[in-house]
């Protein structure tokens, strides 16, 4: 597996969508090549990231609720 094919498959492989034989290469690859690391890194920070952002309200309930009739109100929702 070549750098490009790693950094195109990164995110299936973290999100566990490759094959059994496909993670496995992706995984070796990871660890055989420092150059693709940094790729990986970023998008394990960014799925982390975005995992946690989920898990937290980004506004208390009834802001959002106004928010919402808001844009109804004005046909964007």
């Amino acid at each position: 597996m070549d750098c490009e094919q790693a950094v195109r498959e990164l995110w299936d492989y973290l999100d566990g969508e490759l094959t059994d034989e496909q993670m496995a290469e992706v995984r070796a690859h990871l660890k055989a090549c420092r150059g693709c690391f940094p790729h990986f890194d970023f998008e394990r920070a960014f799925l982390e990231a975005l995992a946690k952002s989920k898990e937290e309200q980004a506004a208390p309930e009834d802001l959002r609720r106004k928010v919402v009739a808001k844009l109804r109100k004005a046909g964007l929702a």
